[in-house]
Order: structure tokens, then sequence, then C-alpha cells
């Protein structure tokens, strides 16, 4: 059996080659090896050529459509048409689309994206390159929020429509933004090593000797996110649509590929639109060096996460006398977590955060346990809980511990139920189920650091803190 030293220097071994990994693996995404031919003579046998290197007169056209595949133009109405495109120049524009019927009663709208030539129409040029996307998901309403008091709620209206729709019943929800980017990099690809990312989207054509890959027309669906999402109502006849472009790297692009794909598998698994937006949000709000650095620093901030919650189980699976320990503290701290959950719950928070918050109020509750020295026996189907006594020295500690928090009750009880009573007036909420926990939670962060003062009480007065877990306390700092 690994003792405790090796076993941590094991547990820090394998982050390390972790890191060395994801080093090495970022690296092979944002360096791609261009054609050994290219430099030399023979016209670069083997090699793909980039299209745009020749300087063709572009047009970027965007159609929509409620159908996910067309082969004329027909059923297809253009939104935007931007003549003699420049693919150096970025771009915003904001133009008003027609929502079909169809799309009003929970169909999907489409978006069909071409890059041509100019003065062409793509159906006839068989250089177009194009790529779909749709303009519209599916998420849950977020539920109305209404003054508990007067049941005055936050629109002063509700449609009847709502009414009578379920809560939970998924609703077509309009994306307001559409982010196109092309790769304008003149790179020369090898054709026997075509990296698998970009190959996807790359349409070849044979132009005399050689082969040319068309330019790479790509959606950053990352920007996508759920702050831009406009429910979409039967009376809706008309919706904004931002289109926005950018020129990208090839660097850039193979990472942005690899970070699609990934939001996309968790969907896969389960994720819903708001989970993934979480995920979306650390890439497309931080600057990518900087979140280069914020990986490092969050991948040691789990290694020592991990490390001192090993150390605080450890501790605690150890602990048989609660002397020099705060009672009321670990009760605090297990009631803290625990309405941090279900306030995280009622928010319907990303699984991301809801997972490890669910853990911690378990382990917060193993730990009340264990202080309490509760046994369960079962009598039948029935639990019997039992309390265990404590020893002279014990007892001492809680007289001290007690003392404490009647000390600060006289401050924090006021604190909060002014506070509770102040929300309830003033701040709309769901139902009154979510005021109580709104106000627990407020409580929490708002003074939840006044529940170290028993602690730091008991150690006063017995004049030591040599039982408390310094080695998960070192680990958390």
């Amino acid at each position: 059996m690994l003792s405790r030293s090796s076993f941590t220097s094991l547990v820090v071994g394998v982050f390390a080659v972790y890191v060395a990994h994801t080093c090495w693996v970022m690296y092979g995404i944002v360096y791609t090896r261009p054609c050994p031919a290219a430099g030399g003579g023979g016209g670069g046998a083997g090699c793909v050529w980039p299209y745009l290197a020749r300087r063709p007169r572009l047009q970027l056209s965007v159609y929509t459509t409620t159908r996910s595949n067309i082969g004329a133009e027909s059923n297809i109405d253009l939104v935007l048409n931007v003549e003699d495109f420049d693919i150096e120049a970025k771009f915003e524009r904001t133009v008003n689309v027609s929502v079909p019927k169809k799309t009003r009663n929970n169909g999907t709208l489409y978006a069909y994206i071409f890059l041509h030539h100019a003065g062409i129409l793509p159906w006839h040029d068989s250089k177009q390159v194009h790529i779909v996307s749709p303009l519209t998901t599916y998420m849950v309403p977020k539920p109305e929020e209404i003054n508990l008091l007067t049941g005055e709620s936050a629109t002063q209206q509700i449609e009847a429509e709502k009414q009578t729709s379920a809560l939970d019943e998924p609703v077509s929800h309009w994306r307001s933004r559409l982010t196109l980017n092309v790769m304008v990099e003149d790179f020369v690809f090898d054709g026997s090593s075509l990296p698998a990312d970009v190959h996807r989207y790359m349409k070849m054509v044979q132009l005399g000797k050689t082969v040319h890959y068309l330019p790479i027309l790509f959606i950053d669906q990352l920007s996508n996110r759920v702050k831009d999402l406009m429910v979409i109502n039967r009376s809706t006849t008309e919706l904004p649509l931002t289109v926005s472009y950018d020129k990208i790297s090839l660097g850039k692009l193979r990472f942005w590929i690899h970070m699609q794909d990934a939001v996309y598998s968790l969907q896969q698994f389960g994720f819903s639109e708001k989970d993934a937006d979480e995920v979306k949000g650390i890439f497309v709000d931080t600057n990518l060096y900087f979140l280069a650095l914020t990986f490092f620093v969050a991948a040691f901030h789990l290694l020592f996460d991990f490390l001192a919650f090993k150390n605080d189980i450890s501790f605690w699976k150890k602990k048989r006398s609660m002397i020099g320990m705060s009672t009321k503290a670990v009760l605090w701290r297990c009631f803290s977590t625990v309405v941090i959950f279900l306030f995280l719950l009622d928010e319907q928070t990303s699984l991301l955060v809801l997972i490890p918050a669910g853990i911690g109020a378990v382990i917060e509750l193993w730990k009340v346990k264990k202080a309490l020295k509760m046994t369960i026996k079962w009598q039948g189907l029935r639990p019997k809980i039992q309390f265990g006594t404590y020893n002279d020295s014990e007892k001492k500690t809680e007289e001290y511990d007690t003392q404490a928090m009647k000390y600060l009750s006289y401050l924090l009880y006021p604190l909060c139920i002014g506070g509770a009573g102040y929300s309830l007036l003033n701040v709309k909420y769901k139902s009154w189920y979510s005021w109580l926990i709104n106000s627990f939670v407020n409580g929490v962060y708002a003074f939840g650091f006044l529940f170290m003062l028993p602690q730091l009480f008991v150690n006063y007065k017995m004049k030591s803190v040599a039982h408390l877990p310094w080695k998960a306390f070192t680990y958390k700092q």
C-alpha cells in the first residue's frame, strides 16, 4: 500500500505529465507543417495551393430558408449582400430578417452563407464556397419573476400563450449574432498530410497542373451566447441579426475548430445550451495568451485543490475527538455549502458548477456526522440516530463555542432578518422558495466570514491551534 508521501508524489508526477502532454497537443494544433516542395522546383508536386493568392474579386451573400439543404434559388431570402468583399477588412452589420410562419410555430430557420465571385450568382459559380448555420435553437424560457407581496411582474404583462405553455417545455429562440471568419494566410498545405480538422472545411479545385483550395469559410459558433438569444413569439414577423466578420489565422482557426468540437461533444453528452455557454465564455471573453496563462494557473489550482481535499478528508477520517474544534463552525460550513448548492440548483446553473457544489455539500454533511459523533442504526425501514458522548475537555471546548456563538448571534440575526425583509419588498422572485434560498445565500455571502469567529474564540481560550488541519489550510492558500 502506498504511503501518503509516495501517493502525493505520484499525483504531482501525473500532473506534470498531463501539463507537458497538453502543451505538446496545443503546439500540434497551432503549428501546421507547410508543404516541403513548395519552395523548390517542379511546381510543388503534392502541394495544395491557396486560391486566395490569385486575389479574386469576391462577394459575400447571406440567405435564409426553413430548409436544411437547398438546390436552387427558390424559397430563400437574401438578407445581406457584400459586393467587392475585402477579406482583410473587418465589419459588423445589423439587418432585419423576416421570420416565416413555420419558424414562429417552433420551427427552425437556417442561414446559408456564400463566398463567391463578384457579379455571379452562387448557384452559377463552380468555385463558390458556402456554409450553413441554424439561426434558431431550443431552450426552456426563464420563469417570470414577480414581487411576492404585490404580485407585480417584471414586465407588467404576461402573454396568454405563456400562461398556457408549460415552463419546462423548450421553445424556439433566435440567435441574434452571426460571426463569420475567412482564413487569410497564403499557406501551402502538404497534400499527403492535410490536418483533419481543417480538411473538412476545404474545397479543392484543379487549376492546370496544380491543386488549389478555395477560401476557407468558417462560422464562429463560440460567439453564440445565451445572453444574445431572443424568444420567438407567434406574433414576431421580423428579428434583428448582427452579422460580423473578421479574418482569422490558420493556427487560431484550428484551435477554434477543436474548441467548437469539444463544446459539441459536451452537448451530445447531455449538457444544455446554458451549460455549453459557460464553456464558450472561457474562450470568447478571454485573450488567447491570457487564456494560456489561465490554463496553467487553473491547472496548479486544481492540483492544490485536490491535495487540500485529500488532506482534509484524511484529517476528518482519523478525527476521534473534537477538543479544540468549533462544532458550530462545522455546522455553519455545512449549512452554507448546502444553501449555496440549493441556490445554484434554483438558478439552473451549469452542471460544471452544480456537480462540484453538490459533492462539497455531501462532504460537509459527512463532517457534521463526524463532529457530532452521529451513528445511524436501522430498525427495519426506520433509521435511528444516536449521538456520542463528549469527555470533559470536549465539553469545555463546546462551552467556549456556545459562548462565542451567543455573542455572534446578537449581530448576525438582525442583519440577516433585515436583509431578507428588504429583498422581499424591493426584489422580484420566482416563488417564495426562491426568496428564502436567496435570503439565505445573501446572508452566507455577506456575513459568512463572521463564522470564523467561534473557532478563533476557541483557539484564544485554549491557547492552542495544534488541533486544526494545517496541511489542508496550506494547500487551500
